[in-house]
């Protein structure tokens, strides 16, 4: 439970801490930076997985 509440502490420091940086305008680039690199990784992972369920579910070539 002491883990837990750790946790929880540590997750709610964090939105606090990003949104006071949020306010600042070299701190909103930054997020807008760290938030276009996630989109542009997860963008990635989601091209690689379609490919690769299309590769999978051709039929012929198994």
């Amino acid at each position: 439970m002491k883990t837990v509440l750790w946790f929880l502490i540590g997750v709610i420091g964090g939105f606090v801490a990003a949104h006071f940086m949020n306010k600042d305008p070299r701190g909103h680039d930054i997020l807008a930076d760290v938030d276009a690199r996630i989109n542009g990784f997860t963008a990635a992972l989601g091209d690689a997985y379609r490919a690769q369920e299309a590769r999978l579910t051709e039929p012929g070539e198994n």
